[in-house]
């Protein structure tokens, strides 16, 4: 039987921050590792036995594996998964220290290796990996370079590397469906108040956005600012050496693979219009099926927790999602739907409809024109 736990639940019974300075989530606890190369790894985790689950949070300051998987975590623990969301190297709790900074002078390297290293530590042999964002990035590029180690993918709004030229990507004043096409990015100037600023614009559920959250990132942002910093230059000394930017590179590879995996894009994605999301899709995957979920944004598991904690734990379990939680889910139908990953319904799968997305569209007309009315 499913345990759930809805989102909003999960929020009213958070008890403020720790000693550790970590929101208190019921079923989520926190716990330290040490890695080869010395350096300690914090982590959060859910669940006591069952397959290994990773789940990597995105790369906005502030981020952690609490901040980004305080409602899915302890909804797959409670229901027979081992959970294990690390802060990722210059972000939450993690290593400050040279040892721990080695990851992330390396950027997008350093963070595939701690990755291993952090599995390594946990004696992971083989685990199902999701991510958010950055954390989807990370997923890609660690699943790469270890095919072997990885069962399955939960990918969450991101790129797949540079299989699309950044040249066409979407800006948010060019996106269809997003609710804020005059957004910009909202720096963070350390305090609490432009925390929140900064999460309100890419939250599309703001109910979400605690003040214990707020406190909770504008602490760890202003812990690990030296690292921010760090993340920043590694990232551009890597775009200008070849060889070390061809690590990182995803054509000719990630096509090829065929390690199963979701994509769960929400359609009001401020950040990264949902059109980016098409345009992945139109590359052709056997492997990956991709969701358009209503309602959500960047940051789907926290914007729609219920409908992705529901999606993730009967991929994970089963290797598809129920046809029930998938259309809740919005399964793509802008190319044929597959029944490797999917679930058919005893009708069987609808056709293929390239412009069913715009349903969101007229829905939101039509919700538009009845509040008027």
């Amino acid at each position: 039987m499913v345990q759930q736990q809805s989102g909003q639940n999960a929020g009213l019974a958070s008890r403020g921050l720790t000693d550790e300075e970590i929101i208190d989530i019921p079923g989520l606890h926190s716990r330290w590792v040490r890695l080869a190369n010395g350096s300690k790894a914090h982590y959060m985790t859910a669940g006591e036995s069952g397959p290994a689950v990773v789940l990597l949070h995105g790369g906005i300051v502030g981020s952690s594996g609490t901040a980004g998987w305080r409602f899915m975590a302890p909804f797959l623990g409670a229901n027979g998964f081992r959970v294990y969301c690390p802060d990722q190297p210059g972000f939450g709790l993690s290593d400050t220290t040279p040892l721990g900074q080695e990851y992330v002078r390396m950027g997008s390297i350093g963070n595939s290796r701690f990755i291993n290293d952090f599995a390594d530590a946990l004696c992971l042999d083989q685990f199902h990996l999701g991510g958010n964002s950055m954390g989807m990035i990370n997923t890609v590029h660690y699943t790469l370079a270890y095919p072997e180690r990885v069962k399955s993918m939960l990918l969450i709004a991101g790129f797949f590397g540079d299989l699309i030229d950044r040249a066409e990507s979407v800006q948010p004043k060019d996106g269809r469906w997003t609710p804020n096409p005059d957004y910009t990015n909202v720096p963070f100037d350390g305090t609490e108040q432009s925390m929140i600023d900064l999460m309100m614009g890419i939250i599309y559920r703001s109910s979400a956005v605690w003040p214990s959250l707020a406190t909770m990132r504008t602490k760890a942002a202003l812990r690990q600012a030296e690292s921010t910093k760090l993340r920043i230059e590694a990232t551009a000394r890597l775009a200008k050496d070849p060889n070390l930017d061809q690590f990182a590179s995803a054509k000719g590879r990630f096509t090829r693979l065929t390690i199963p995996g979701i994509y769960l894009y929400g359609m009001q994605d401020v950040l990264l219009p949902v059109e980016i999301g098409f345009k992945q899709e139109e590359l052709g995957f056997d492997n990956i099926q991709f969701f358009y979920p209503d309602e959500c944004g960047h940051q789907g598991q926290t914007d729609q927790p219920d409908m992705f904690n529901q999606a993730a734990l009967e991929f994970f379990k089963d290797g598809k999602v129920r046809w029930e939680t998938a259309e809740w889910a919005g399964v793509s139908r802008r190319i044929p739907i597959k029944p490797s990953l999917v679930q058919a319904p005893a009708s069987g799968f609808p056709k293929p409809d390239p412009s069913f997305n715009e349903q969101f569209t007229r829905e939101a007309k039509a919700k538009s024109g009845a509040t008027a009315g």
